[in-house]
């Protein structure tokens, strides 16, 4: 495993296992987050989109880091991976946040009509979509500071 770390340092797959695995422990960190806060286990947060720290902004930040690190803050891939990186993070706090908004009124919405047969209403909307500003700077200091620290500790393999 050690020489498979050393082999990918400094390349693109170090990139990606950056961008990958920063997303994955964000997930692990909001699902130790919902257990304590719910004090529940549920295993559906992994898979969930929303919460506290945004995957989505960890990942591509993580990327994003990674692609400075190893070509230069300067550079023009950089811009590319950054530009990347707050298109999903916009998203994520924006338009995901809103179509999660309008998913809960309409859920509402559909409640009220068929109050007197719930039945008929369906399946629920899914309202957990987006995330908050604030999640969504969290995941994206988690991702820079996952990073760092995970590139020194490949520098010094």
């Amino acid at each position: 495993m050690i020489e498979f770390l050393k082999m990918i340092r400094g390349t693109g797959y170090e990139v990606i296992l950056m961008g990958v695995s920063a997303a994955f422990f964000a997930q692990v960190l909001k699902f130790i987050i919902f257990t304590i806060k719910a004090k529940k286990i549920n295993f559906k947060i992994f898979s969930t989109t929303g919460g506290m720290p945004s995957s989505h902004s960890a990942g591509v930040v993580g990327l994003s880091t990674t692609v400075g690190l190893l070509s230069g803050f300067d550079s023009i891939i950089f811009a590319v991976a950054a530009s990347y990186a707050l298109v999903t993070m916009y998203d994520a706090a924006g338009i995901r946040r809103n179509a999660g908004k309008t998913a809960a009124c309409l859920n509402r919405m559909m409640e009220d009509f068929y109050k007197h047969d719930t039945s008929l209403m369906g399946e629920r909307l899914k309202e957990l979509l987006g995330h908050t500003p604030l999640e969504v700077i969290a995941g994206a200091f988690f991702g820079i500071i996952y990073t760092m620290y995970i590139h020194q500790w490949l520098i010094g393999l």
